[in-house]
């Protein structure tokens, strides 16, 4: 199973505290730390982080734990999240890009 999730805060911290610049890097680190400590295959880019696992229960334990640490950051927070249920296989974190970058190959082949 792969999910792509994007977690973010919004409002004011419950410290009080607010950034001048807008930013959440602090935020999606604290959420991107949960990912990389489960032990799961993962992979970050500037949108958004996938995340593959066995089950259910697996990839959505991270994907709450790292909802839970993006809380501080925010009164509120924003998941987006998309997932790939396919019973049966692993690998697929690179397996789909890889069988993408073949398909560009052949393409440019013709």
């Amino acid at each position: 199973m792969l999910i792509a999730f994007s977690v973010a805060p919004s409002g004011t911290p419950a410290d009080g505290s607010e950034r001048s610049d807008a930013s959440v890097h602090d935020a999606v680190a604290a959420a991107v730390k949960v990912v990389r400590e489960s032990g799961l295959p993962h992979r970050t880019t500037s949108m958004f982080t996938e995340i593959e696992g066995p089950d259910w229960d697996s990839v959505m334990d991270v994907v709450k734990r790292a909802t839970e640490a993006v809380l501080p950051f925010g009164s509120r927070v924003s998941l987006v999240l998309k997932a790939d249920i396919r019973p049966g296989y692993t690998g697929e974190l690179d397996a789909k890009i890889d069988r993408l970058e073949s398909a560009i190959e052949e393409s440019d082949d013709r």
